[in-house]
């Protein structure tokens, strides 16, 4: 039932930095996440944070390099992104999580139930 709503993506040189965004407009309860997708890719987890906590959890890929964040009282959910690769081009999905019984099911797509359109990223080299 969540209505989420990316923004913040857009062409930048590798080394970069940017920020996203994604304003929900329903209740969030249990945990959120950033999945991306490239061209003739298949959707891959980046990162995801419980919503009372803030615990979070990356990929190895953006480990380091990526910051995950949220915002309670704005209902917004946050993807600080530095040293940009080409490799992390893509369309960048935020979602809602379920409840999960393992860390290893925090990166499955099927966990994560209302998703965002999702915004365009892309890094040049």
């Amino acid at each position: 039932q969540v209505q989420l709503t990316e923004s913040g993506g857009g062409s930048v040189q590798a080394g970069d930095s940017l920020i996203l965004s994604c304003a929900a407009s329903g209740r969030i309860s249990i945990a959120m996440g950033w999945f991306r997708q490239a061209p003739g890719k298949e959707r891959e987890f980046v990162a995801s944070i419980s919503w009372i906590a803030g615990s979070a959890y990356y990929s190895e890929s953006v480990k380091g390099r990526f910051t995950i964040s949220r915002d309670k009282a704005q209902n917004t959910l946050y993807l600080q992104m530095s040293s940009l690769k080409p490799d992390d081009t893509g369309v960048y999905y935020c979602a809602t999580r379920r409840v999960v019984a393992s860390v290893a099911d925090i990166q499955v797509a099927a966990n994560y139930d209302s998703w965002g359109q999702g915004t365009q990223v892309t890094v040049s080299s």
